[in-house]
């Protein structure tokens, strides 16, 4: 997407929201502002609506949303912020990322935020602690960026032959650096070359696809990233067009046509989120909400697709894995 049809995108969407906020004066009012897509977060949109419901709100009967979306443009979110604090609602969702959370936090001291992110909250300073989170800030983390070890060793245990591994990372993601780190540590006590390739955006996803086929590479990680999330079609795309065995993020892309991936599940994190918001709407005080860490785990795999690649799973990944795709 170019920069005027963001900017241009995010200028209806504040003025739509202006007169939205308007008319639901007379009901409670929910900020939900997302770094991704509205289009493949459809689901997780779901997901915030399904967890508000089981705390008794429903979008339009009990409780107004106002849907902010960056669409990959983390340098949009303080503005996202900033315009819905200046529609006085009553509960922040910052979701999509610690970026989301970050620039919520910027915003506002007063109104109660509720985020949803993939890495460590209290290292990237969104919080205090994990008990006692902060005086208008909580949320859930799925340790999703710690992953990626593990996600490399599953990615080696499918390809025991493998040596030299892709990863694509968006360097303006927070947790880009950490996850490389991790990474690399990880590659290099299982005797592997790592091989960095980086997209900021979709025009960067052709020159660091181009990268990855001229290094040779015999498999490619997919690093944890809203962004990347939010693209998942335009990449399984250019992964086939490469026949390479992939490890992803998230089921979503498994689902899709990718080979494999492993992570929490992202939706009912996303209902957590709605969930929380609901307690806080009525009367719940974000300190005394502990963040909730995700603790379950679930590896996905596409025998379609492993098939088509002309792979073989080995039996005791097979054992392991929670969905078989056929």
């Amino acid at each position: 997407m170019r920069r005027r049809e963001v900017v241009l995108g995010l200028g209806a969407a504040l003025a739509l929201g202006r007169g939205s906020a308007a008319q639901q004066a007379s009901k409670p009012v929910i900020g939900f502002m997302n770094s991704a897509s509205p289009g493949p977060f459809a689901h997780l949109a779901a997901g915030f609506r399904k967890g508000l419901a089981e705390e008794g709100f429903v979008e339009n009967r009990d409780i107004g949303i106002e849907w902010r979306w960056a669409e990959g443009r983390y340098d949009q979110l303080p503005a996202l912020a900033e315009d819905l604090v200046r529609q006085k609602v009553s509960v922040l969702a910052a979701t999509g990322g610690a970026m989301s959370g970050a620039a919520a936090k910027k915003a506002t001291r007063a109104i109660p935020i509720v985020f949803v992110m993939g890495g460590d909250p209290v290292r990237l300073g969104l919080v205090e602690s994990l008990n006692r989170p902060g005086p208008n800030i909580t949320g859930i983390t799925q340790l999703t960026v710690e992953l990626g070890a593990k996600r490399l060793g599953l990615l080696h245990e499918l390809l025991p032959q493998m040596r030299r591994v892709a990863v694509l990372l968006n360097p303006d993601f927070p947790d880009a650096s950490p996850q490389l780190r991790e990474i690399e540590a990880a590659s290099a006590r299982a005797g592997l070359v790592p091989v960095l390739a980086t997209a900021r955006t979709e025009a960067d996803f052709g020159p660091a696809f181009a990268t990855i086929e001229q290094e040779h590479v015999d498999a490619l990680l997919i690093g944890a990233d809203p962004f990347f999330n939010s693209r998942r079609d335009q990449l399984i795309a250019l992964v086939d067009r490469l026949r390479m065995p992939t490890m992803y993020e998230f089921r979503e892309f498994a689902e899709a046509g990718g080979l494999m991936s492993y992570g929490t599940d992202l939706a009912d994190a996303y209902r957590l989120v709605g969930m929380y918001v609901g307690r806080v709407l009525k009367g719940a005080k974000p300190a005394e909400l502990p963040v909730i860490q995700a603790t379950k785990f679930e590896l996905v795999i596409n025998l379609n697709t492993a098939k088509a690649l002309g792979l073989t799973i080995p039996p005791t990944l097979l054992a392991r894995a929670d969905e078989v795709i056929e």
